[in-house]
């Protein structure tokens, strides 16, 4: 899942916007969606993540760089065994399957 801090003066909105461009040639379809805010002690002890959802299309491939070094869509039921424990955690609150955490 695409993601990074806010900048002076951007909003979360501005900054989803932001991110999903850089990271992966994404746009939003529509309106995104707060989901749920989340408190992160990961990287200091007053981070908080906003997770949106939102729809999606791809304006052109993402070619890898010195921050991504692979992107791609997958089925929900098969994904990369590299994902993390807390994007697998995420799914599941999106999918209905577990309430929202408020840690990360």
């Amino acid at each position: 899942m695409p993601g990074g801090g806010l900048e002076r003066n951007e909003t979360a909105e501005e900054a989803l916007i932001k991110e999903l461009r850089e990271e992966g040639n994404l746009k939003i379809v529509g309106k995104p969606q707060l989901f749920h805010v989340y408190f992160n002690t990961n990287i200091t002890r007053r981070d908080h993540v906003v997770f949106y959802r939102a729809t999606v299309e791809q304006t052109a491939p993402r070619p890898p760089d010195w921050e991504i070094a692979e992107s791609g869509f997958f089925e929900i039921d098969n994904l990369p065994e590299e994902t993390t424990e807390a994007t697998l955690r995420r799914l599941a609150e999106l999918r209905g399957e577990a309430e929202p955490a408020h840690y990360w």
